[in-house]
């Protein structure tokens, strides 16, 4: 039997975002294990909870099994009307932590959802903006996105500074129960005008082309480039 290649029948595996300090893209195995060595090494101050979700909570080596499960799971279960892309991070090709985008029922909303850690090593060196930055320019420049949207908890300062610099615009409050206690989060929106009136990180996306189904989206919706800068 001929091997084909995994773009045959995956073709996300060519989706490449790059930016002046970081390039974006599925993991392959090696660097999936990374990212839950950097898990395990811890993403935040164990003392405040910064997740909805508090998978952060689990001891080192769970959280690592975790991080790998998730990234499968996202995969097994992907469908044009609800998908979830979690990209690898890297700089200097070292894996430095990962950054996700969402959406369902793209093709008739037209809106996606953003979500990322890094590792605690790689933070405070605007590596967050930037990786931001080049998923927004996947959604508005690649897809055709017209709304996307974030949270974060009233004290992520990190987060909420990033999603201010992007343009995000204030979006109303949740109130959620984290390690037992309520929890504020802030949610944010940013529209396509909006981007395109304060994008400023330069970002290159490969591969895009054949991606588009995937995404729900079509090549009218992105310009039909392949490549977009």
């Amino acid at each position: 039997m001929t091997s084909l290649p995994l773009l045959t029948h995956w073709p996300l595996a060519s989706l490449r975002l790059t930016t002046p300090q970081l390039e974006l893209r599925l993991p392959d195995l090696d660097e999936l294990a990374a990212l839950g060595s950097l898990a395990a090494d811890g993403v935040h101050d164990p003392a405040v909870q910064p997740f909805t979700v508090p998978w952060t909570d689990a001891e080192p080596a769970q959280r690592a099994r975790d991080v790998l499960q998730y990234h499968w799971r996202c995969w097994g279960v992907w469908q044009p009307e609800d998908w979830v892309l979690n990209l690898v991070v890297l700089h200097g090709g070292i894996v430095v932590g990962t950054q996700g985008i969402s959406a369902r029922d793209f093709a008739v909303c037209r809106e996606v959802s953003t979500g990322s850690w890094l590792g605690r090593a790689h933070q405070g060196r605007g590596l967050g903006t930037e990786m931001r930055a080049a998923v927004l320019h996947l959604a508005f420049a690649g897809l055709g996105a017209l709304h996307a949207v974030s949270g974060a908890h009233d004290h992520n300062t990190a987060s909420l500074t990033v999603s201010r610099k992007l343009g995000y615009r204030d979006d109303g409050v949740e109130r959620h129960a984290v390690r037992g206690a309520a929890a504020v989060v802030y949610r944010l929106r940013l529209t396509a005008e909006q981007w395109q009136e304060t994008q400023q990180v330069p970002v290159e996306v490969e591969g895009l082309a054949a991606c588009l189904p995937s995404f729900g989206a079509t090549s009218h919706d992105s310009g039909g480039q392949d490549r977009t800068a």
